[in-house]
């Protein structure tokens, strides 16, 4: 029997809970390895915690400076030599562009084809872990480096994968603080022919934050399904919101829907979150519309921009925790510090550009943890044919962050 193909019936036929003794199983005897540990990415991506937890699991690793790290980090196998001839081979654990973990394996040696079909191990591996979530709370209890609060639990729950990527686009997405986050979220959706992202900023905080989120959120995702236009989105949203607070709470929402065979690009500013574009090397805010938060009022009317995207254009979608956080002495990041950052992060992949940004964040505002919730989504748009002559560009203002 093939190897990959043992593996893949032992991942499907063992409990969830239990996936990863039978793949142990799988790994000593079809691939002589001596060892096997899983690590999962914590909910800050600042280290990589092991399935089971210690004292039973391997030790956590940090992303930054590790073995497994460098493997997460590049999304690349790493091999490392150990005596005697033998190795360990740490493989990204990946889904279709959501980084989850590292595999590590110590093993006699590797060949390159070897290596291929190791790698492969560790993405069927990945689509399993993703599978078996529904049936058991090993792996989401994994990645927790510390205890989520309530309000936190419920935002995680809303939420899409963290990164992904498709020939089109590459999407990468970070919250802090991870463990106690309020109203601020992202989602997003593709189909055959669009991508929907949305970026939205409740007002409030805890558990009020959490439920207006989630009700702006689930009322978006059932117009969305529903095949109904981005602006008409936002208008059952909204009266979803007010029908439930009259006026009391809203929701900031940016709602973006891409074209994929184009690039052409239908946006709905409907609140504090900005975007920002990153077209050869030049930064820009780019020049929205603003209109009402949902919710504020009955029955508004809403109304998409357009636009169009370039290959090798970057979008960023930043909250207000993010443009606006001041200085010790006063200037705000999206004043000057948010552009640096982003260049700083401009060879860096869709996935890592979020972390990077937050880092440079809670550096400049002088204190470990933040006063509001803060969101950071990036989009590379790779674009699936040449743009047409008759398009026109993003049409964009003279950005306070230049």
């Amino acid at each position: 029997m093939n190897r990959l193909v043992a593996a893949g019936r032992a991942l499907r036929s063992a409990a969830p809970h239990r996936q990863l003794d039978a793949l142990r199983q799988v790994l000593h005897t079809h691939y002589a390895t001596e060892a096997v540990e899983l690590r999962l990415a914590d909910y800050g991506l600042t280290v990589l915690l092991p399935v089971p937890a210690p004292p039973n699991g391997p030790e956590p690793a940090p992303v930054q400076g590790s073995a497994p790290g460098r493997a997460f980090g590049s999304q690349q196998p790493y091999v490392e030599e150990l005596d005697a001839g033998r190795t360990r081979v740490h493989l990204p654990v990946t889904v279709r562009g959501d980084r989850l973990g590292v595999l590590s394996l110590a093993l006699p040696g590797v060949t390159p084809g070897f290596l291929t079909e190791l790698t492969e191990l560790a993405e069927l591996l990945g689509h399993e872990v993703v599978v078996a979530g529904r049936d058991t709370d090993l792996y989401v209890r994994a990645r927790r480096k510390d205890r989520l609060t309530l309000a936190a639990e419920m935002q995680w729950q809303l939420l899409p994968a963290r990164s992904c990527a498709r020939d089109e686009y590459a999407l990468g997405a970070q919250l802090e603080p991870a463990y106690a986050i309020f109203g601020d979220n992202f989602d997003w959706a593709a189909s055959a022919d669009h991508l929907m992202v949305y970026v939205t900023n409740g007002m409030g905080e805890g558990i009020e934050a959490s439920l207006l989120t989630s009700l702006g959120i689930n009322a978006l995702r059932n117009a969305r399904r529903a095949d109904i236009p981005i602006a008409d989105q936002a208008a059952l949203a909204d009266q979803a919101i007010h029908a439930h607070y009259r006026g009391a709470a809203h929701l900031s929402v940016l709602l973006v829907d891409i074209e994929l065979s184009t690039g052409r690009m239908r946006v709905v500013d409907a609140g504090s979150p900005q975007m920002l574009l990153l077209r050869d090397r030049v930064l820009s805010l780019v020049d929205l519309d603003a209109q009402l938060p949902l919710g504020m009022f009955e029955e508004t009317d809403y109304v998409a921009q357009e636009f169009t995207l370039l290959p090798g254009d970057r979008l960023l979608f930043v909250s207000d925790g993010v443009h606006a956080v001041a200085a010790p002495g006063g200037e705000t990041y999206g004043e000057r510090a948010l552009a640096r950052a982003i260049g700083n992060a401009a060879l860096l992949p869709a996935a890592d550009v979020p972390a990077a940004v937050l880092r440079e964040l809670t550096g400049y505002r002088g204190s470990p943890e933040p006063d509001d919730d803060a969101l950071v989504v990036c989009l590379d748009w790779f674009g699936k044919q040449p743009v047409r002559s008759g398009d026109r560009p993003a049409r964009t203002g003279k950005s306070p962050v230049s």
